[in-house]
């Protein structure tokens, strides 16, 4: 068969296209091409257009069949904010799609070192295409002198989190109002005619399977968190556990039994399975006579208490993170009673939804909207705030109450005032340089007001 009559009948194969990290004779090759572009065809700069940002930024770069066609940069501006630049493709090359793909992989690269916004200055020829690859226009600028528009691309990585983990649930629960009204929405929930208040957590099915016994120390873990957010004294705890082994039903149940000492929740008793998939959930118990609601009201500023101390779970990096493993009882005792101590207006525990989401979640119970200050919120070190403001973060309470209200000492954990319920719907999230952008668009999981 003929070239021609193979490429009528399967089409022209196109050409190789790749786009990845950038190495240093890359970089090289990059450069070049900034300055064939910048400062030789557009006149943008004299000789250079090089800056105190290339010495930090990241840079990918687009190869046609092995050699750098085009590239673009992106650099931290501050923590979760990052910032896009440089883009260039060679002549030759800019009918190849080189310019569309750098762009979409420096969206999943920023994303990916934690952005929560990502900007970038372009020409004004180009915003077009960055508006068909969805980023928003915001205005125009000036670079080097010249005209050019500032556009932000929608991260939209709270939102896909809050979707698969929350927004379901107000369907599936239609009709149930569970804890009944003022508690709809809470992990923990009193019992009528008692001082009792108690809740459930299932743990995930592969941490079960594969860190068995650190799914036996979260079982625990999150049911703990539950009571210490409504203000609860801790009773006790019942576990449903089914295993393919004793062996493995073992390793859960030791787990379990260390966290059961560290957090004074004795297991009071439960139910075992063998020969059968990995499973476990935890039902906690407590009591408390006026238990703290998980809903405020608009006009109240929001604090979050959290343990910095740890680091990412090994097998978990950026999703969860663990400090309570590390803690003494009397610390563990010292954060999951601050909540009982001091009394707020409203608390809720971070939950798989992160920090964001919860705060999403607090919003839509308090039937308002909710921004936070992104430089008054409390990292850990070894943690991007994309990461941070997602992840499971072991021990984390976020309470409201009227502003310049405080807590007493959580222990090792810190608190500070970093956002505040206001009217509307969402999360908003307040940058240094006075900027606002959206993370969480409506209601987080269709429940309603509690």
């Amino acid at each position: 068969m003929t070239a021609s009559l193979c490429d009528t009948l399967v089409g022209t194969p196109r050409p190789s296209l790749v786009v990845d990290l950038a190495g240093p004779d890359d970089v090289a090759a990059y450069r070049a091409l900034r300055r064939s572009a910048f400062c030789d065809e557009l006149g943008l700069f004299a000789r250079s257009d090089a800056d105190d940002h290339d010495d930090d930024a990241v840079v990918l770069v687009a190869r046609l069949h092995g050699r750098v066609v085009g590239g673009v940069r992106l650099f931290e501006v501050g923590p979760g904010w990052w910032q896009g630049g440089r883009l260039v493709v060679s002549p030759a090359a800019r009918t190849s799609g080189a310019g569309r793909a750098l762009v979409e992989a420096a969206c999943a690269q920023a994303e990916a070192r934690g952005a929560l916004r990502f900007e970038a200055t372009v020409l004004p020829q180009n915003a077009a295409l960055f508006s068909r690859l969805g980023w928003e226009v915001l205005r125009r600028v000036a670079v080097a002198g010249a005209p050019h528009v500032l556009v932000r691309w929608p991260v939209g990585r709270v939102q896909r989190l809050v979707d698969a983990t929350k927004s379901p649930l107000g369907d599936l629960l239609r009709g149930l109002r569970p804890g009944g009204d003022g508690w709809v929405g809470d992990d923990c929930a009193p019992v009528a005619g008692s001082d009792v208040v108690a809740s459930v957590d299932a743990i995930l099915p592969a941490m079960v399977e594969h860190d068995p016994e650190w799914a036996g120390w979260c079982g625990v873990l999150v049911g703990a968190n539950d009571l210490a957010a409504v203000g609860a004294a801790p009773r006790g705890v019942l576990d449903a556990l089914a295993a393919p082994t004793a062996a493995h039903a073992a390793r859960v149940l030791a787990g379990l039994r260390a966290a059961s000492e560290a957090f004074s929740l004795p297991v009071l008793g439960g139910h075992t399975q063998l020969g059968v998939a990995p499973a476990l959930s935890v039902t906690a118990l407590g009591t408390a006579a006026a238990p703290v609601r998980g809903a405020g009201r608009a006009g109240q500023q929001v604090s979050l208490t959290a343990d910095l101390g740890g680091s990412w779970r090994p097998g978990y990096p950026g999703r969860q993170w663990d400090s309570s493993s590390r803690r003494t009882a009397q610390e563990i005792a010292a954060m999951t009673s601050v909540a009982a101590r001091g009394r707020p207006a409203a608390a809720k525990d971070v939950s798989m939804a992160g920090v964001l989401g919860t705060l999403g979640m607090l919003a839509e119970a308090s039937g308002c909207s909710a921004e936070l200050d992104v430089a008054a919120l409390p990292v850990p070190a070894g943690a991007t705030l994309g990461d941070w403001a997602t992840c499971f973060p072991g021990f984390a309470l976020l309470t409201a109450d009227e502003p310049g209200r405080s807590l007493p000492p959580a222990g090792p954990a810190v608190t500070a005032a970093c956002a505040r319920l206001v009217p509307g719907a969402g999360v908003r999230l307040v940058w240094p340089d006075g900027e606002v952008t959206e993370v969480l668009a409506g209601p987080v999981t269709g429940l309603g007001e509690a």
